[in-house]
């Protein structure tokens, strides 16, 4: 059998080699990796300041009075005079409030 084509010099091989791989190569970056989402800046949280407090409560768990954490014999005074002119027993119990400035 006789050859009727030249044969391709190494050079014209690299430059072919070459140009397979960089199509190879976008081809393979492109597909594989999803564009990167922008990260979301989150907002700092707010800061909330809680206060304490007495409450006088009926037994439907309805607060009837609130006073100053500092005065609890007034609250537990108060809960006395509501349980006996009410003839149902009233208490008292700490209560945690925001305090918006």
């Amino acid at each position: 059998m006789a050859r009727t084509s030249k044969p391709k010099s190494r050079k014209e091989l690299r430059r072919e080699a070459e140009a397979a791989e960089a199509l190879e190569k976008s081809k393979h970056s492109a597909e594989s990796k999803p564009p990167a989402k922008p990260k979301s800046r989150s907002k700092a949280a707010k800061e909330v300041r809680i206060k304490a407090f007495w409450g006088v409560f009926n037994p439907a768990m309805k607060r009837v009075a609130l006073y100053e954490y500092a005065d609890r014999k007034a609250a537990e005074q108060k809960a006395k005079e509501l349980t006996a002119s009410q003839k149902t027993p009233h208490f008292v119990s700490p209560v945690k409030e925001e305090i918006s400035e």
